[in-house]
């Protein structure tokens, strides 16, 4: 993560970039999921972009990013959420509804 100062690049930055590539692990596997089974992958995403989050606003707190770069970030993070709230809201909506397997 080169827009980390060396000094915290191979700790938080190291953290932060696992953290991107489990959330994008989790998204795919949801996406070619069936219907009935994307929750729990999404759900798991969710709590990663929470995580992240955390961690941004960790950094910014304690220096390692300025506060261009962590609003900049945190917009970005921020609209994957919403992103990922809403598909999982339309999940939860289709498995409420009482539709047949066959139709997820």
């Amino acid at each position: 993560m080169k827009l980390f100062p060396k000094t915290s690049r191979y700790t938080l930055g190291t953290k932060i970039d696992g953290l991107i590539i489990e959330t994008a692990g989790l998204l795919f596997t949801a996406s070619w999921k069936k219907e009935a089974l994307k929750l729990p992958h999404l759900q798991k995403a969710g709590a990663k972009i929470d995580e992240l989050k955390f961690f941004f606003r960790f950094a910014w707190e304690i220096n390692v990013l300025d506060s261009k770069k962590y609003i900049a970030l945190s917009k970005c993070v921020d609209e994957i959420g919403k992103m990922l709230g809403g598909w999982q809201h339309q999940i939860e909506k289709k498995n409420s509804s009482g539709a047949s397997p066959e139709e997820k």
